[in-house]
């Protein structure tokens, strides 16, 4: 008699198996002739076609804002979208808050009132070394 394995339906969850990169669309405004705009015309020219060479599951949409600050905005798959100001940097720094946005959840950050979560809260609660009768406080 011969074992045969079960097949078994594999259950997506991000970062277990293949990681789903949660930014789907970056749009990039600038302005051609305001100062502003410089480190951003000088990160479209020299770093965006190699960050976009390296990220192709995110749409790059490139385009023109006359007498705006340049601005990058990251659209998510959760329907949400943030924007970041990059007047006045330089094109290093506008690489790091396009990473800072690729690497972005699209959810609002959130106060952590509990130093510790969990799914399952614990029955007999947190441990400290003053509970107990053996420990004079």
């Amino acid at each position: 008699m011969t074992i045969r394995a079960l097949e078994k339906i594999s259950v997506g969850q991000n970062g277990i198996g293949a990681f789903i990169l949660q930014c789907r669309k970056m749009d990039i405004h600038y302005c051609n002739q305001s100062g502003s705009s410089r480190g951003m015309n000088a990160f479209i020219k020299s770093q965006l076609s190699k960050f976009a060479s390296l990220n192709p599951q995110i749409e790059f949409s490139v385009s023109p804002r006359p007498r705006k600050h340049p601005v990058l905005i990251g659209h998510y798959i959760n329907g949400k979208h943030k924007s970041i100001c990059v007047k006045n940097m330089d094109s290093l720094q506008v690489l790091k808050k396009a990473e800072l946005l690729r690497d972005a959840s699209g959810e609002k950050i959130k106060r952590v009132n509990k130093p510790i979560t969990s799914i399952n809260e614990s029955v007999r609660g947190v441990w400290s070394p003053y509970h107990g009768k053996g420990m004079p406080v």
